[in-house]
């Protein structure tokens, strides 16, 4: 854990050329003609339609998912597994009698669903602790001593613990991890939760305990992150008995699907509808742009491209302003952003524009929408349009 320098103030647009007005930045809009309205896309009209859509391809998909899974379940029984040798050096591995330890296989390591579990997870933890200055670089190295998860979670939960900010003795760490992971199991405890780390676990720094808890807060607080899914990986079991180390391979899972991870309602239509309804996904295109057109025709604005017109978070800035029917001060977001981050700036500032307004925030990220990605730009504009269809 290390501290980043003191945050920047919030960036503010470059200013306008003399010639560059605020709509004539937008270029070549104002003098396009709009083009002829064309007709809903199903049934009897926009508004209608999609919601609909979105569920009939959502449901359709739940009943042969059932059969899906249990084909699934069979394979995974089935399927023989031949785990890589690993070395075990005693020096490396003190250990009592009876005693056991556990540590990821070095191959699982390196698999790249793993690798991305990482990351999300470390990305996630460093954006929900930015404004506390607080660095993570390497999970199990600056979450072992209770520190970090102590601000995780009053930052995720809005609460405070009552603990010491700073320990330095093992029985403090100790003491201050367990207080965190009783909060925790508070929290989770209602929910059914199978709690598969403990204080030993999580201080004696092991990699698979964290991501169990890590990916049981970001799951239980919907966190605006995609974990990867059916992640595993292959944990060496260390046991010494009658003074000699005995090794044995167990495969651990640490995702499964987003369904059964987030709960049936948490796997949108939208993924549903990428993996098995992609026929309908230019109705779906079709009525969130006539939604957004509604409104930026005000002004004169017209999107024809959801892939792309919402990536720089112009746009989504300026439909917010004119959803809550107020005006965006333009020091607030770049106008003509230029650089990734500035994009970046935009859209979640947009985002913050939507919490205000009451709605939740978005489960895509900022970064997803630069990218380019359709799904996740999708998903902001549907959040929009079940709040604001009716909006005149």
């Amino acid at each position: 854990m290390s501290s980043a320098p003191p945050r920047p103030p919030a960036p503010r647009a470059p200013r306008m050329k003399k010639d560059e007005s605020f709509l004539g930045k937008l270029g070549g809009t104002l003098a396009r003609k709009k083009k002829a309205k064309e007709g809903p896309p199903d049934g009897p009209g926009d508004q209608e339609a999609l919601p609909r859509i979105l569920k009939s391809v959502l449901w359709s998909h739940r009943r042969a998912a059932v059969s899906d899974l249990q084909e699934e379940g069979k394979s995974a029984i089935n399927s023989p597994m031949h785990p890589a040798s690993v070395d075990i050096h005693p020096e490396d591995t003190q250990l009592e009698e009876n005693e056991e330890r556990t540590m990821i296989d070095p191959t699982s390591r390196e698999d790249p669903k793993f690798k991305e579990l990482v990351k999300v997870l470390l990305d996630w933890v460093n954006d929900v602790l930015v404004e506390d200055r607080i660095i993570v670089k390497q999970l199990e190295e600056d979450l072992y001593d209770g520190q970090v998860l102590q601000k995780l979670l009053e930052k995720l939960a809005d609460r405070k613990l009552n603990v010491a900010e700073v320990t330095q003795s093992e029985i403090g760490q100790k003491q201050k991890l367990q207080t965190v992971l009783d909060a925790v199991l508070d929290l989770l405890r209602p929910h059914g939760w199978a709690l598969r780390w403990s204080v030993d676990s999580i201080h004696g720094k092991n990699l698979v305990a964290i991501l169990h808890l890590l990916i049981a807060l970001a799951t239980h607080f919907r966190a605006p992150i995609r974990l990867p899914e059916h992640v595993s990986v292959q944990v060496v079991v260390v046991r010494k008995r009658e003074g000699l180390l005995h090794s044995s391979h167990v495969s651990e899972e640490l995702t499964s699907t987003t369904e059964q991870m987030m709960g049936r309602f948490e796997r949108d239509a939208f993924d549903t509808l990428f993996d098995h309804a992609p026929d309908k996904l230019n109705l779906v295109k079709k009525s969130l742009i006539t939604f957004v057109n509604k409104q930026l025709n005000k002004l004169n604005l017209e999107v024809t491209e959801l892939e792309t017109q919402f990536a720089d978070g112009v746009y989504l800035v300026l439909l917010m302003g004119l959803l809550e029917d107020y005006f965006v001060p333009l020091h607030n977001f770049y106008l003509t952003p230029e650089s990734f981050d500035q994009k970046v700036h935009n859209v979640s500032f947009a985002f913050e524009l939507m919490l205000d307004g009451g709605l939740r925030r978005p489960k895509a990220r900022p970064e997803d929408v630069v990218n380019l990605d359709l799904k996740s730009t999708l998903r902001v504009l549907y959040n929009l349009f079940t709040k604001y269809k009716n909006v005149e």
